[in-house]
């Protein structure tokens, strides 16, 4: 039986949290997260306080360490990196700069040396104006690989909207009305090489590409094939556009129909042939003639007939003819008048 003491230890016991001490490592340096102090012993004016600091200017790509003796990058490689420098610009595409950046640093080996240490060197010699800004404002030590820096690099200038435009016009290609078979294919490569990543199958691009020709060119592959050229195996497809797009001299364009006599429209087509004669004898017509002088408007006496004008008749001197139609007009107006003609 328990006493009344022995319950209230055992309460105490209970209700009293169990305290852990966590064990003091001695070789562990005690962090101090407060900013040193400048004391009163610092010998430094305040000129030299006040200056800006000169650490933090840490490169985003980090180099690792190179071991090996004599080791150095010829200004002729350099050269050649800046020559084709990679800008930023909408139009640019940033697989084509990793593609020739591959390229021209794959031509210089160095002797214990990863390959991929020198591209990191000297990838910024390869950006200039906005791509290097870019390159300038990614956190320090942000890119320690060269997968890093390309991952980085394609993302940025290669959005996700760019990618949706490009594979829009890869499903959406269609052989120009003045494009051979051979520039279509090639503007076709060009579209897939400029999105690597459009994830369309061998099999969807070569569907594509053939929807999208017209009709002579789709009928000189069935003609290659043997039949229908979709009855083919993929690679047996792609071998025989390979060799027709080889023959660059075939100029398949769609030709404009001419108005002809043979045409589907007889009715119509000998009405134009006959209108076309017409304006031709017309023009002709218009040419061999030589230009009428225009005759002189020959003046006649209304008066006497004579060769001059009534103003100018002998006939009419002294005021004779003026007196001769006053005495017409009295004679006329007094054979009408009726003095019961009101309306008069």
């Amino acid at each position: 039986m328990r006493t009344r003491s022995q319950s209230r230890n055992l309460n105490r016991q209970q209700q009293a949290p169990s305290a852990f001490i966590e064990p003091f490592d001695l070789e562990e340096p005690i962090k101090n997260p407060t900013p040193p102090v400048v004391t009163m012993d610092d010998n430094r004016t305040m000129d030299q306080l006040l200056e800006a600091p000169t650490e933090g200017y840490e490169d985003a790509i980090v180099v690792p360490e190179i071991t090996a003796d004599n080791f150095e990058l010829k200004h002729g490689l350099l050269t050649l990196v800046q020559n084709k420098q990679f800008f930023g610009h909408d139009k640019e595409d940033p697989h084509a700069h990793i593609r020739y950046f591959n390229k021209i640093t794959s031509t210089m080996k160095f002797p214990n040396v990863p390959s991929t240490s020198v591209k990191l060197m000297l990838f910024p010699f390869s950006l200039e104006g906005a791509a290097r800004i870019w390159l300038e404002k990614e956190p320090p030590r942000s890119i320690q690989t060269w997968d890093d820096l390309v991952s980085k690099f394609i993302n940025k200038f290669f959005p996700p909207s760019k990618t949706t435009n490009l594979r829009n016009e890869i499903t959406r290609f269609q052989q120009r009305f003045d494009e051979t078979f051979y520039e279509a294919w090639d503007r076709f490569n060009d579209l897939l090489r400029a999105c690597p990543h459009h994830g369309f199958s061998e099999l969807h691009q070569l569907d594509t590409f053939y929807n999208a020709l017209n009709s002579n060119d789709q009928d000189s592959l069935n003609s290659a094939a043997g039949g229908n050229f979709l009855d083919k195996m993929p690679r047996d497809c792609l071998r025989i556009i390979e060799s027709k797009s080889k023959v660059r001299n075939s100029r398949n364009k769609p030709v404009v129909a001419k108005v002809s006599s043979s045409s589907s429209t007889p009715g119509i087509s000998s009405d134009v042939a006959e209108l076309k004669d017409m304006v031709k004898a017309l023009l002709l017509d218009k040419k061999s003639q030589a230009p009428t002088p225009v005759k002189a408007v020959e003046e006649s006496c209304v008066t006497c007939g004579g060769a001059h004008s009534y103003r100018n008749c002998p006939a009419t001197n002294g005021n004779i003819y003026r007196d001769n139609i006053q005495e017409y007009v009295s004679q006329a107006a007094a054979a009408n008048y009726n003095p019961g003609n009101t309306g008069y």
